[in-house]
């Protein structure tokens, strides 16, 4: 596991609690060996962590639909900036290049991105490690859906087990360094079997 993707705001309107958050993750990951693989943008969080790798010796590898790059919102300072036709193959090349992905806070965007990769990692598509950085509780009326989602039977409490919820920096890094495919189930239920129990 070298290349971990990062999934996050680029707003610069939020509070400076979330880059300072940012920063910490980019400085442990980089100092741990990791590189960046990232939506390639220069505004936000995205660009507080990846100018943090890239201080810190890492590889960043920014991945840009052509819409937002030609906003001039492309940062050309990254190892590498690929430019992408639109937001569906920015995705798929990003699931290609990562070989573990972390959501930290962000908006429609980032929870977009989070939710193809876990239905993808829930169709074994892949098998590669999804954290969710609850950063100061963030995600807590999210997991709170989830639990519905489990109770109700609209999706299977087994899924806990294809992403991880780390309520710090430290506790991100460790379930990467441990990490190991969950066993994985058929996603449908199907009539008339227990697994409707």
């Amino acid at each position: 596991m070298k290349r971990i993707c990062i999934y996050c705001s680029s707003s610069n309107a939020i509070d400076a609690h979330y880059f300072e958050m940012a920063a910490d993750l980019g400085r442990s990951l980089a100092q741990a060996g990791y590189d960046l693989v990232y939506g390639g943008s220069n505004v936000g969080l995205m660009h507080e962590i990846a100018s943090t790798m890239l201080k810190e010796g890492a590889q960043v590898t920014g991945v840009i639909p052509q819409l937002i790059f030609d906003k001039g919102l492309g940062n050309e300072t990254a190892s590498e900036l690929i430019i992408t036709a639109d937001m569906s193959s920015r995705k798929q090349k990003m699931l290609e290049l990562a070989d573990a992905f972390i959501s930290l806070p962000g908006g429609f965007g980032t929870l977009e991105e989070f939710f193809e990769t876990l239905t993808l990692k829930q169709l074994q598509v892949h098998h590669k490690a999804i954290i969710l950085l609850n950063h100061q509780g963030f995600y807590k009326p999210l997991l709170e859906v989830f639990s519905q989602l489990y109770t109700e039977k609209f999706a299977k409490s087994d899924y806990k087990d294809y992403f991880y919820v780390a309520d710090s920096v430290q506790d991100a890094l460790s379930y990467l360094k441990n990490y190991s495919p969950p066993d994985f189930r058929d996603k449908w239920y199907w009539v008339g079997s227990d697994q409707f129990k």
